[in-house]
């Protein structure tokens, strides 16, 4: 099976976490809450994708971010999901193809797929470690 490579960025301000809500004519988890991302294009690296999907989907540009980790997501394809944690950004976020998106507590996060809220739990469990990476 061929494995499918994402970039999904978790955007951070002040204890919340910006969740789309997909839209219902999406292929993989149509009308899921999820984490925000997409697709890695022929010859991109990570962090390529991490820019061009912030700014397809939200129209920012991220300023502080860093990896959190990896998570295979079995759906219609079989994804690798590379996440990154992204704390400040360039511009005012916009629903550029999801249906919604809106910040939640980090506390009690909705998220519709278990590769989500694994990857939330680490950043909940390695956030504290990850501070001076993102706040120097």
């Amino acid at each position: 099976m061929e494995v499918h490579e994402c970039v999904s960025f978790i955007l951070v301000k002040d204890d919340q976490v910006l969740l789309e809500t997909r839209a219902k004519d999406k292929d993989s988890d149509p009308g899921a809450i999820a984490i925000p991302g997409g697709h890695m294009e022929q010859g991109e690296c990570q962090q390529t994708t991490l820019f061009r999907e912030m700014k397809e989907e939200l129209k920012i540009k991220p300023s502080q971010f860093g990896y959190l980790c990896s998570l295979y997501h079995p759906t219609i394809e079989l994804q690798l999901i590379h996440y990154y944690i992204v704390t400040s950004w360039q511009g005012d976020i916009q629903s550029l193809e999801a249906e919604s998106v809106d910040w939640y507590s980090l506390i009690k996060v909705p998220v519709s797929t278990k590769v989500d809220s694994i990857a939330l739990s680490e950043y909940q469990r390695l956030k504290e470690s990850l501070k001076p990476l993102f706040n120097p």
